[in-house]
């Protein structure tokens, strides 16, 4: 067998492993603590919104996480990535669809 043909036998094998090791690190399933969907986002708008009416609305934003962070329908482990940050995302999104 020549040169040629040896290289090109280990070049497909190396792309054929290659390529496996990028599927086996790709996730594949959905995280448990995932909150970026839109199931999440709709708990966390909906639960925004009762503390809002709950309390007054002119409450600032610091409040608000405050407040929300500590209600009783609130998942700690799911949404334990959840910050003052995320809060402002879900308030402008709330005010851009609420005009």
């Amino acid at each position: 067998m020549e040169t040629s043909t040896f290289m090109m036998i280990f070049f497909i094998l190396f792309l054929i492993i290659s390529i496996w090791k990028i599927y086996a690190f790709l996730p594949s399933k959905r995280l448990a603590d995932d909150d970026t969907t839109k199931e999440a986002q709709d708990i966390l708008r909906a639960l925004m919104i009762k503390v809002m009416k709950e309390n007054s609305d002119d409450i600032d934003n610091k409040e608000l996480f405050e407040l929300m962070t500590n209600d009783a329908e609130f998942d700690k482990e799911k949404f334990w990535r959840f910050n003052q940050n995320k809060l402002n995302n879900l308030l402008s999104n709330y005010q851009q669809e609420t005009k």
